[in-house]
């Protein structure tokens, strides 16, 4: 009967320990204890503090929504790197299970059952250049291409640049963004796209 209640929460991406409350008819501590006892017999996943999917969602889960708590699981955060390329058909690797991310606070992984989130943090003032669609924030092409360099350029990233597809990226957007770049980052990526 419990589980039946339980799976009222598959409307939702996640849920809290608020929401188990309701769904079935406990107290807030209760609900607590229960979360950690579900979680335990691998029923519910726990995505990070308070936040919790049921696994059998978790198993059918499609790409968008792995995007989707990308962007929830560290905020504010955009879609890049790799993910966004592969997402545009830029590059010929696919990432399975595997999702990348720049964000503001600090650079962390999230390894959730045989899932990896990773998030970058990067300064600033290179924090643009992305936009909201179907819930996702997601960086453009050629930002996610950026991102890609700018990390790669100091050392922190790996790439390999003969998957890139890079005639369908903008070059003369390309050039605009680079504009707050450092030098270092600049040209690796004119020896790359030769603006």
């Amino acid at each position: 009967m419990k589980y039946i209640k339980l799976r009222q929460l598959n409307k939702r991406l996640y849920f809290k320990t608020d929401d188990l409350a309701d769904a079935l008819g406990i107290k807030k501590n209760s609900s607590k204890v229960a979360c950690n006892r579900y979680v335990k017999k691998g029923i519910i996943i726990r995505l990070k503090k308070d936040f919790y999917i049921l696994r059998e969602k978790w198993e059918h889960l499609e790409k968008g929504e792995f995007l989707k708590l990308a962007n929830f699981l560290q905020v504010p955060s955009y879609i890049s790197f790799m993910t966004a390329l592969s997402f545009y058909e830029i590059t010929t690797q696919i990432q399975r299970r595997f999702f990348e991310s720049a964000c503001l606070k600090r650079s962390r992984t999230f390894e959730i059952d045989d899932v990896v989130f990773n998030f970058y943090k990067i300064k600033r003032e290179y924090y643009f250049d992305f936009s909201k669609t179907n819930e996702i924030f997601m960086a453009s092409k050629e930002k996610a291409f950026i991102d890609c360099i700018y990390l790669y350029s100091f050392g922190k990233y790996k790439i390999d640049l003969n998957s890139l597809d890079i005639d369908k990226l903008d070059r003369a957007k390309i050039k605009e963004i680079l504009n707050v770049y450092p030098q270092k980052t600049r040209k690796a990526v004119e020896t790359l796209c030769k603006i």
